[in-house]
């Protein structure tokens, strides 16, 4: 009895588990070192653009990092109506990005609902055109359609755009909801028509509300191309100040000396066009993680 109360003491003395040294866990630190180098990187093109838009012109080029000789003057020019239509360039974007969502929306969701549930002979062919069409560079159609609409006389207006937009739209709201689609449960949609739901009904009360969160994230994720696109905005709108976007108003900005390029007031016109953005990225940011993320309801 001894020896085994012994034998059982050194067990469970210190000297048998020495105590476990925590290290540095690398894997941890390399994490956050690059989520702060993810932000440092975009965030601080924007905040360099923010300090120049508050600058005074003479100090343009100034390398200080932080606001100096402050002035509102900037934001003031970008608005001026007698050399700029900045103004009425962020209506024209408004207007562009939100008709070209809405249809890319309705027309996108049904397609993709057909390709993610119907089986048919082609199926992934089809997504393949998609995927392709997607991948398609813009600067090869320029051309082609800006013949084409000054053929049908659409040159300088809001079809010559909308239109386009749509077509480069598409293919990217379809195969980012078709990937959404095919995850969602097939057999809540059974389950509604076998409880006397038609296939429209059983899409509608059943199927629509568990796709929302990747609606709404295609959706934003469309009028974001919308409003970012510059090559189709430099050339369809033929110089017409009515419905040019404001990527295109912004490069075609002018000072009250035509031979200087007015950077404060660039940098102004950026901070207006970026800061919408970013107030609805941070309001809906759980629904677009949520849309990103979700794939169908597990359980």
């Amino acid at each position: 009895m001894t020896a085994v109360a012994e034998h059982t003491g050194n067990l469970t003395s210190p000297h048998e588990f020495p105590p476990t040294r925590r290290g540095i866990k690398w894997n941890v630190v390399g994490r956050y070192v690059g989520i702060v180098f993810i932000i440092l990187w975009c965030l601080l093109p924007f905040y360099w653009m923010a300090v120049v838009s508050f600058r005074q012109v003479g100090y343009t080029f100034d390398s200080t990092p932080w606001p100096t000789h402050v002035t509102f003057s900037n934001f003031t020019a970008a608005f001026d109506t007698s050399k700029n239509h900045f103004g009425r360039a962020l209506i024209n974007s408004i207007i562009i990005g939100t008709v070209t969502t809405a249809v890319a929306m309705v027309v996108g969701v049904f397609t993709a609902y057909a390709l993610a549930r119907l089986q048919f002979r082609g199926k992934f062919f089809v997504l393949g055109l998609i995927l392709a069409a997607a991948m398609f560079p813009g600067v090869a159609l320029l051309t082609p359609l800006f013949k084409l609409f000054t053929q049908l006389h659409l040159l300088g207006t809001y079809e010559a755009l909308i239109i386009p937009y749509i077509a480069f739209a598409l293919p990217l709201s379809i195969y980012t909801l078709t990937s959404f689609f095919s995850e969602m449960p097939w057999e809540l949609e059974q389950a509604a028509k076998v409880d006397g739901a038609t296939p429209g009904q059983a899409f509608r009360l059943v199927i629509f509300p568990l796709c929302a969160p990747g609606l709404f994230t295609t959706a934003i994720l469309v009028f974001l191309a919308c409003w970012n696109e510059f090559l189709l905005a430099s050339v369809l709108p033929n110089g017409k100040a009515s419905v040019a976007p404001v990527t295109y108003a912004i490069a075609s900005f002018t000072g009250s000396d035509p031979k200087v390029i007015p950077y404060t007031s660039i940098m102004a016109a950026g901070v207006v066009v970026t800061i919408p953005l970013v107030i609805v990225v941070l309001l809906f940011q759980r629904r677009i993680v949520s849309g990103l993320t979700a794939g169908g309801v597990k359980g």
